[in-house]
């Protein structure tokens, strides 16, 4: 592949060949164990303050609230991942139970508050339960040790937890959430013990995720000792995927939402859509990627029923027996698969059937190249699907797909392909569309990832001949008057994120299954970030909405007396010429209710109708009244037998 001699474009040899990290887009199950320092300065209550957007959660209450919320989330979206709860600094002591082969002696000052497992409805209560009594704390587990706690101790303790419980996990992280920046001091002996069990924990693949919290006049140092202790991507870009952000309130953003919005930056990959499809560049050049759909309508599925009219909810077990038209149950070795042709059926078996829908084996292809200008906005047909390189098929394809999406970005060009994603799927044309990385505004993180899209493409039958009649123009004044109200409504950098406008339906139905595993009242409200700021709205543009309505009223009332006018005067020349002569009403032919029309074909009487009377009972039931009166009557027929029989 040449650069065409243009040493200028030619990219240097170290960059983009690793851009583009596979691990970020892996699928897999994720184990979190959150880490929370209970010290006094993290459960030292916030100052008081007139605002009501100001913190009223001391840190630690803010990040137990934010590990019960993330939990709950995990439950409703990725029911197999794993989490837990580790205190430290805690009075108490606490590893396992008794029957555990370490005692609670060997990590003091650690208090495993819920271990790591898959969450369920217990443990989000308990938890709950910790939240809402902090203040109170019968149990004195949120109670600060008088003696500092050994870093060391709580990283060889979140060791045991990942190592017991998942040790075959793709991903596996230790989220710690203090606002200590110097646990031991000077301490250099303890320093380089705590940096020694960090090393053993990234040799066993577990991630280290830091969420410091900044304090009013003091910045959360790394270099004193976090430095040592978290494992960055040396190949990350700068700024963006190795960078530790700050959780701090102020400017309208408490604690909570900072470090809900921080670990929701952090999530790990949706599972693949397909993987290991070989993509053709060009004769010879194949790579190997995997498919993402990162955007897709979130509903409502029933994985399970529920049987609730016993003492207690139990998960019903289900059979399915497939009966013929006698109610006799029907073996799956007598039944066959066939196609209605010329009013016969077709007979298949189970592999005929499957060839029949196999068009190839599965591939991307590319076959030109186009500039991304001739793309229509109109070619839309349905979402479009993420690939990115896997080095699991074909070694070098990041480095090869890396150079392919820098130049099309680079050139604004688009590639067009044959696209089909597995072997029963119906092939697609698509366009190939690079897409550069693009910043969250709060946490930094990146909203869609950079890479390649597949956009599907319309074939010819897809697309529909409509002629549309020029709209009217509206006058320049209106037009100048909208225009100024648009530009003072735009979202925020004008990019709309949906990660921050959730589903409200799909809530609510998550809010009453919440309420019924946790036992809990029905709530009565919902909290729908949809609906419009009705006040910040009126304040930017509500005079301008005013006066636009004013002047179109006006303009319509002058458009309404014209047309007016206009019709008086063809009435006026209407009325010198002679009246036409009224035609008589057709009768209707096609008003045959379903009854009839099942009593006609149940006694042959069909044939004897016309064709014109064919034609109208077809067009009366939205079918095609094209043909001779044979094909007139077979999709007479077949519609009786599928709807009336």
């Amino acid at each position: 592949m040449a650069w065409g001699g243009d040493e200028e474009r030619r990219p240097n040899a170290d960059d983009g060949d690793e851009e583009l990290d596979e691990n970020d887009y892996k699928a897999q199950k994720d184990a979190v164990l959150f880490a929370i320092d209970i010290s006094r300065s993290m459960l030292e209550p916030p100052s008081a303050s007139d605002s009501k957007k100001a913190d009223k959660d001391s840190a630690v209450t803010a990040a137990l609230k934010c590990a019960y919320q993330i939990m709950q989330q995990r439950i409703i979206s990725q029911p197999k991942d794993m989490m837990g709860v580790l205190l430290f600094g805690t009075k108490k002591s606490k590893f396992r139970d008794e029957s555990s082969t370490r005692s609670s002696s060997g990590y003091p000052f650690c208090y495993l508050f819920k271990d790591l497992d898959e969450p369920g409805a217990h443990d989000v209560r308990k938890l709950k339960e910790l939240v809402e009594e902090d203040e109170q704390d019968s149990d004195e587990i949120l109670v600060p040790s008088k003696e500092p706690v050994n870093m060391s101790n709580v990283l060889f303790c979140a060791n045991q937890v990942f190592t017991t419980n998942a040790p075959n996990f793709g991903s596996r992280r230790l989220f710690i959430i203090t606002d200590n920046d110097q646990p031991h001091g000077n301490d250099k002996t303890a320093k380089s013990s705590a940096a020694v069990r960090a090393k053993d924990l990234y040799d066993l693949g577990v991630v280290i995720e830091l969420f410091p919290i900044s304090r009013e006049g003091k910045k959360f140092d790394l270099s004193k000792f976090y430095d040592d202790i978290i494992y960055r991507d040396p190949t990350a870009e700068e700024g963006i995927s190795g960078r530790v952000t700050s959780s701090k309130s102020g400017d309208g953003l408490t604690l909570l939402s900072s470090l809900i919005s921080n670990i929701n930056s952090k999530q790990t990959p949706k599972r693949a859509y397909f993987s290991k499809v070989p993509f053709e560049i060009a004769p010879g050049l194949t790579v190997s990627v995997k498919g993402y759909i990162p955007l897709h309508k979130q509903e409502p599925r029933r994985t399970c029923y529920v049987y609730l009219n016993g003492e207690q909810a139990q998960i019903a077990q289900s059979e399915t027996t497939k009966v013929d038209a006698s109610t006799k149950s029907v073996d799956k070795t007598e039944i066959k698969k066939a196609y209605k042709f010329g009013g016969e059926y077709v007979y298949f078996d189970k592999e005929e059937a499957q060839k029949l829908k196999q068009i190839g084996e599965p591939t991307i292809r590319i076959i030109g190249f186009k500039p991304r200008s001739q793309l229509p906005t109109w070619a839309s047909m349905k979402k479009s699907t993420f690939i990115f390189p896997s080095e699991e098929r074909v070694v070098g394809s990041t480095r090869v797909f890396s150079a392919l999406w820098q130049k099309l970005l680079r050139d604004s060009m688009i590639g067009i392909a044959w696209f089909l994603a597995r072997s029963n799927a119906s092939p697609v044309m698509v366009a190939i569309i690079p897409s550069g990385s693009q910043d969250e505004e709060n946490t930094g993180t990146q909203f869609l990832p950079a890479g390649l899209w597949l956009y599907p493409l319309p074939f010819v039958d897809d697309v529909r001949t409509v002629d549309l009649d020029a709209a009217p123009r509206p006058v320049d004044q209106l037009t100048n008057r909208m225009r100024s109200i648009v530009q003072n409504l735009q979202l925020p950098k004008a990019m709309y994120n949906p990660l921050k406008y959730p589903n409200p339906s799909l809530q609510w139905h998550y809010k009453i299954l919440q309420a019924m595993a946790l036992e809990e009242e029905v709530p009565e409200t919902l909290d729908d970030a949809t609906i419009p700021k009705y006040r910040q709205i009126n304040k930017r543009v509500g005079q301008d909405m005013a006066d636009l309505k004013a002047e179109a009223a006006v303009k319509a009332q002058s458009l309404m007396h014209s047309r007016a006018i206009k019709r008086d005067a063809e009435e006026d020349d209407d009325g010198d010429r002679p009246a036409k002569r009224a035609k008589p009403a057709k009768k209707e032919s096609g008003s045959l209710s379903n009854a009839q029309l099942r009593l006609a074909y149940e006694q042959d009487t069909l044939s004897k109708m016309t064709v014109a009377v064919l034609k109208d009972i077809l067009a009366s039931k939205g079918l095609s009244a094209v043909g001779k009166k044979s094909d007139l009557l077979e999709k007479l027929g077949q519609w009786v037998e599928g709807n009336l029989l």
